[in-house]
């Protein structure tokens, strides 16, 4: 039965017309989404910033597979308002994220979200709404980087590259849950400590010099790394690699999404193994993995800073000058 509590109700949204600077973002009042079958109605309660909701904004909302106006935002956490036809209880704790969200339809960058049922997940944590909104696409997609791509065991030697994104603070915790020897790089030294706070055993200074600083520590080469660059650096990290080691290309933090002129059998290491991760495919035993990880190893994700939804251009501001120092949380009234 159709419920009809939020008939006729509106919300407030952050509503993408048009790519546009960060202060151009502005608040919409639109209606309370209408739930339909395979759908849930989430209140929104906090959500993360993610450099795909920048890029979205900047320049990818003029591709002619996104279809404006569309409210921003590909992960949220809070509570289900109206359960529809999904086994999910009213007020229940959910965490969503991918699938398309603010993408292919509305995302999280308002009071009120409508999810498919298949990209929302039950969590049972104690976490405040600021430090469970950190979490989810920013640790599924370390988690699944590291476990899923790169099989990360405790004897190996993992390089993050760009380890001071949310992501690489994230990798950098897991990893060391593992007990594996952690080095992270950052091209700026004044986030030296930030990185060790972290776990990490060695921090690099991505200089210039970073294959010259790896050999020093270890001469035969490290076997896995992860590559948050991007293309810009894929190559580079490849050669830090022994035989049988493997790289894997999660982020482009280097705003280059491509190699011109890339020659796999010249170009990738001979025994060396490249691979990538993409997160749309989270699944609710992950969830329960990271979350039960996150909590006997007594991980806290890294916040940058909190804002409203009212201060959301000032958020992608933060992150497009990159100045976060972890994850950007936005946190509704």
């Amino acid at each position: 039965m159709k419920m009809k509590e939020f008939e006729n109700l509106k919300m407030k949204a952050v509503v993408l017309y048009k790519t546009c600077s960060p202060e151009e973002l502005i608040i919409s009042e639109v209606p309370i989404p209408e739930v339909k079958p395979g759908w849930v109605l989430i209140q929104v309660k906090a959500f993360g910033l993610n450099r795909s909701e920048l890029m979205m904004r900047e320049y990818e909302a003029n591709a002619s597979y996104i279809q404006l106006p569309r409210i921003l935002g590909i992960e949220c956490v809070g509570e289900i308002a109206d359960v529809s036809d999904s086994a999910f209880s009213k007020g229940q704790k959910v965490v969503a994220l991918m699938g398309g969200m603010g993408r292919s339809f509305n995302g999280s960058y308002a009071e009120y979200t409508l999810v498919p049922t298949k990209n929302v997940f039950s969590v049972g944590t104690d976490l405040d709404w600021t430090e469970l909104a950190a979490i989810p696409e920013t640790y599924f997609t370390a988690y699944g980087s590291l476990f899923n791509c790169l099989q990360l065991s405790p004897e190996d030697v993992l390089l993050v590259r760009g380890g001071t994104s949310a992501a690489g603070l994230a990798a950098i915790q897991l990893a060391k849950s593992i007990g594996a020897t952690v080095l992270a790089s950052t091209r700026k030294e004044n986030k030296r400590n930030l990185l060790i706070a972290q776990g990490a055993d060695h921090v690099l200074i991505d200089d210039g010099t970073l294959k010259d600083q790896v050999l020093n520590l270890y001469p035969q080469g490290i076997n896995k790394v992860l590559e948050l660059i991007g293309p810009a650096t894929l190559l580079e990290s490849a050669s830090l690699l022994r035989h049988h080691g493997i790289v894997c290309v999660t982020g482009i933090l280097g705003k280059k999404g491509t190699i011109d002129h890339f020659y796999p059998t010249k170009d990738i290491p001979t025994g060396v193994y490249l691979t990538g991760f993409s997160s749309n495919y989270p699944t609710q035993k992950i969830m329960d993995d990271i979350f039960y990880r996150i909590k006997i190893h007594n991980l806290h994700p890294t916040i940058a800073k909190v804002f409203s939804l009212n201060e959301i251009g000032q958020a992608h501001q933060l992150m497009e000058n990159n100045e976060a120092n972890g994850k950007v949380v936005i946190l509704n009234d």
